[in-house]
């Protein structure tokens, strides 16, 4: 099949920057400088100018979906004769280590805020359903921590389908970057937001379908929608060991920090280190675990070289 059939029948349609900037129709800024400087990830440079090209007619067309897909919600507890209250509308972002999820969730959250109707939006990252360390060691998955099968799926499922039913004070674990691990006895509260950001590396992933026929549910069952971060593989090579360096200078200085050895060798040694980390470990959930799953995302962000998105992907209806 040529290349030319290949893109006829794909579920996307795909805009350039400019033409996806003129579907902003008016929609107004309402981050400041200011307010992105505090949204930013480590070695994340995004700008204002990216947020009224890319994020503000992504904030039009997620206004719209929202406000749709509610009303299904309520014509669906009109038919059951339901009583239940609000059905949080839940939106999944995926992708790549040092892709960018992070500051991509945090923008969309900030915007959605500022809508008219002022929604509730909440933000939760899959790290905190990581196995403890000391069960990724004792199962010797340490190595393996990020790959799926490092996740308590089951605690995660459970999660996402209480927010689902609306129920109120919905936790979870938290998680701390710093010590690299989950913090025992510490939760975040998710309590009946309008919208909930789901971000982490394996969120779209799909369970291997059941011989016997039996339902197995899997955490992007629970999306209403779905964006995938997407950048060429050496770029992305390029930014995990460059985020790392700059970890170095920063967190990794920190005595309580899980690495703060790799502060305390010389550069050349840490960035070998980050080498055999990425083609070891990061690289190869890339390939087996994440990129398979960029066609199944509802909307596919590609970045170029600087972070900049140069083009964006909506699946039709």
């Amino acid at each position: 099949m040529d290349q030319t059939a290949r893109v006829h029948l794909t579920p996307h349609r795909f805009f350039t920057r400019e033409e996806w900037a003129r579907l902003r129709a008016g929609t107004p800024l309402t981050l400041a400088e200011a307010d992105l400087e505090r949204l930013r990830s480590l070695n994340d440079p995004i700008s204002l100018d990216e947020v009224e090209t890319i994020y503000l007619p992504l904030s039009r067309l997620l206004s719209l979906y929202v406000a749709a897909t509610q009303r299904l919600y309520e014509a669906t507890r009109t038919f059951l004769g339901s009583t239940e209250g609000k059905t949080p509308y839940i939106i999944g972002i995926g992708g790549s280590v040092a892709v960018g999820k992070s500051t991509t969730a945090r923008v969309l959250r900030a915007l959605l805020t500022r809508w008219p109707n002022t929604p509730k939006v909440d933000l939760v990252t899959t790290d905190g359903f990581l196995y403890p360390n000391a069960v990724l060691e004792r199962e010797n998955l340490m190595e393996r921590k990020g790959f799926p099968e490092s996740y308590d799926l089951p605690a995660l499922l459970a999660f996402l389908s209480d927010i689902k039913a609306g129920l109120p004070k919905v936790s979870a674990p938290l998680y701390s970057h710093l010590v690299y691990d989950i913090v025992p006895g510490d939760r975040i509260t998710v309590d009946r937001p309008d919208i909930l950001i789901v971000e982490g590396l394996n969120v779209l992933q799909a369970p291997r379908l059941p011989r016997d026929g039996k339902a197995v549910p899997f955490v992007s069952d629970f999306f209403d929608f779905s964006i995938y971060i997407d950048a060429d593989e050496d770029e992305i090579h390029r930014w995990y060991v460059a985020r790392f360096e700059r970890l170095r200078a920063t967190a990794f200085r920190d005595p309580q920090s899980y690495f703060h050895r790799y502060a305390m060798i010389s550069r050349e040694e840490a960035l070998a280190i980050a080498e055999r980390l990425w083609s070891r470990i990061n690289l190869v959930n890339l390939r087996e675990n994440i990129v398979p799953t960029r066609p199944r995302a509802d909307l596919v962000l590609t970045k170029g070289a600087s972070h900049r998105i140069e083009q964006v992907a909506l699946r039709r209806l």
